[in-house]
């Protein structure tokens, strides 16, 4: 399976919060709810989600979408519903944890070999939704194959950011790139190794 990566973000980076207020109020942030999905770029998600063959979340993300989507009733024309409930999802998570929603398996140990063999296997692609924490540590590690990035046209001003100030430095390949119409930006990118620096 093709590992990728899914973030909403703002234009200043902000991945924290984006459905809503109430949903990630970690440290001082109180701009929750700052993506707001025009059609086009709800149709672009959806696309996302049928490709799915599998899901790996962090903790914390995991979740969130599990009391949200794993508590919500079919709404019987959902991709990302469908999706969601019908394939495996597995956490990374070194914080004990026990899920209560079907179909999940914990990865609390040997975590690389363990993806490593998820994307041995056939079928769809191995998604990351959000995971900020994990979406970092799999770049680091090379284990990312693709990556969709939707920018929102807002500067949120606080919360965390997808990149941090510091962290190792990666070239990447602009696969694909479309403008919805409210103005969401979405670009898809492969890492493509080190970065090329201007030398004097």
């Amino acid at each position: 399976m093709k590992l990728t990566t899914t973030a909403q973000l703002s234009v200043d980076g902000v991945m924290q919060g984006p459905g809503g207020p109430d949903e990630d109020d970690r440290g001082v942030f109180e701009r929750g709810g700052w993506a707001h999905f025009d059609p086009e770029a709800g149709k672009v998600m959806d696309e996302i989600y049928e490709r799915a063959g599998a899901f790996l979340f962090g903790r914390r993300t995991y979740e969130i979408f599990a009391g949200s989507w794993g508590t919500w009733d079919d709404p019987g024309d959902s991709p990302i519903w469908t999706a969601l409930h019908a394939l495996p999802k597995f956490v990374a998570s070194i914080t004990p944890l026990e899920p209560k929603w079907e179909n999940t398996t914990v990865i609390s140990s040997d975590v690389e070999v363990a993806i490593r063999e998820l994307k041995a296997t056939e079928g769809g692609e191995l998604q990351v939704h959000g995971s900020g924490a994990l979406f970092r540590w799999l770049l680091d590690n090379d284990l990312v194959d693709e990556m969709n990035l939707f920018t929102f046209p807002v500067v949120v001003g606080q919360g965390r950011r997808l990149f941090p100030d510091t962290g190792p430095d990666i070239a990447l390949e602009l696969v694909g790139s479309q403008t919805t119409p409210s103005g969401v930006t979405i670009q898809v990118y492969r890492p493509a190794g080190h970065p090329d620096y201007a030398t004097t």
